[in-house]
């Protein structure tokens, strides 16, 4: 029996979100650029996705762009709104996903862009009356782009305050919503950000699918070059049944929310509590207030361990699927840069264990038991 904790890499498909997906594979599979009945009727399944988003958000349907997946939102926003808007400055932290860090880096060294990184708290805060100090000081055209759930640790920023805090100085606001969309309910036109992206596979859609908000006055143009698809926003041929099944997804994880919720909770939790048990000298990571942190990632800094960072091979060996960090990183030999930017130590073994709702209390009883007997054999 194979245990997977390791949702905030990716989610399970579905059944009913493929069920929703396969008549644009054998049915309806028509290029929604054509003007015959089997392109329209993919375009109007298309234009049908855009306006559930739109509806499960509060925003109009125009400002929402379908796109791969969260990294070339997240690229298609920073770079275009460099390109498009005029901005000079971007304002981030340390701890953004590296399509973020990585973007901010290529448009300093190509583009001359300012960056400014605000430093975070060790639970991966960040000063809000910092924030606001660099925005009174800046009088070019400004970005701020901030994780809103920390894919690593699950902290969370406060979008409210720091929506409010950049239209007090009119500036534009991007946040990485990628973990945390379908898992918490946004309003944009309570909430005034500019930008907003997301990826379907981490609720339980897609592979290969993601979009953007645009608030209606931010608006850039085409990333991508080609067709005048998604109404000139993103050139290239619609990923139909991958749009369908985002959709989908989404809407059925704003209808189970609540439920989801509590249950996930439950068991991060009882993760906490269990693995205190079995490893006193355990660290937790992050914001351990459930309000002000994502309830779906559990973060652990275990004791050293002889095997080092073959312990969580030793635990894939046993069918337990877990991470010591962003799966994006899962290749590169250095530490977790989020952990380092709160002043974790690197003597200890970065544990990341994120939830779905398929978890159970079984999964957990598992993974702990495991992490007992290998460090009861070093003993």
């Amino acid at each position: 029996m194979s245990v997977y904790l390791d949702n905030a890499a990716t989610t399970a498909l579905d059944a009913d979100v493929l069920n929703a997906m396969l008549p644009f594979y054998h049915e309806v599979y028509g290029n929604p650029s054509s003007q015959h009945e089997m392109g329209r009727k993919a375009k109007s399944a298309i234009e049908e996705a855009r306006k559930t988003i739109a509806g499960l958000i509060n925003a109009n349907q125009g400002e929402i762009v379908f796109t791969s997946c969260g990294t070339e939102s997240n690229n298609t926003i920073l770079k275009c709104a460099v390109r498009d808007l005029g901005v000079k400055h971007i304002i981030s932290t340390p701890i953004e996903h590296h399509c973020v860090l990585h973007t901010l880096e290529y448009l300093s060294e190509t583009h001359r862009i300012k960056i400014t990184i605000l430093p975070v708290d060790n639970e991966g805060r960040v000063d809000m009356e910092q924030l606001e100090r660099q925005l009174s000081l800046i009088n070019e055209k400004t970005l701020v782009s901030i994780i809103h759930a920390n894919n690593e640790v699950g902290t969370m920023s406060d979008m409210d305050a720091i929506a409010n805090v950049c239209d007090k100085y009119d500036v534009l606001y991007h946040a990485d919503t990628v973990q945390s969309f379908a898992h918490y309910k946004f309003d944009v036109k309570k909430t005034p950000v500019h930008f907003l992206s997301a990826s379907a596979h981490k609720f339980h859609g897609p592979k290969g699918v993601g979009f953007f908000y645009m608030k209606g006055a931010a608006k850039v143009h085409s990333f991508i070059h080609g067709g005048g698809q998604e109404r000139g926003y993103r050139a290239g041929t619609e990923n139909v049944a991958g749009i369908v099944g985002m959709a989908y997804a989404a809407k059925m994880a704003y209808e189970h929310l609540e439920n989801d919720r509590e249950h996930i909770l439950g068991l991060k939790n009882y993760l906490r509590e269990e693995v205190k048990k079995a490893l006193p000298d355990v660290e937790l990571n992050g914001v351990l207030d459930d309000n002000q942190s994502l309830f779906t990632v559990l973060s652990l800094s275990l004791p050293t361990h002889p095997s080092g960072s073959l312990l969580l091979f030793k635990l894939d060996m046993q069918g337990i699927y877990v991470s010591g960090s962003s799966a994006c990183s899962s290749g590169a030999s250095v530490g977790s840069h989020v952990l380092a930017s709160m002043g974790k130590g690197a003597d200890r073994i970065p544990l990341r264990c994120s939830f779905s709702k398929y978890n159970t209390k079984e999964d957990v009883d598992i993974l702990v038991k495991a992490l007992k007997n290998l460090y009861e054999k070093t003993v």
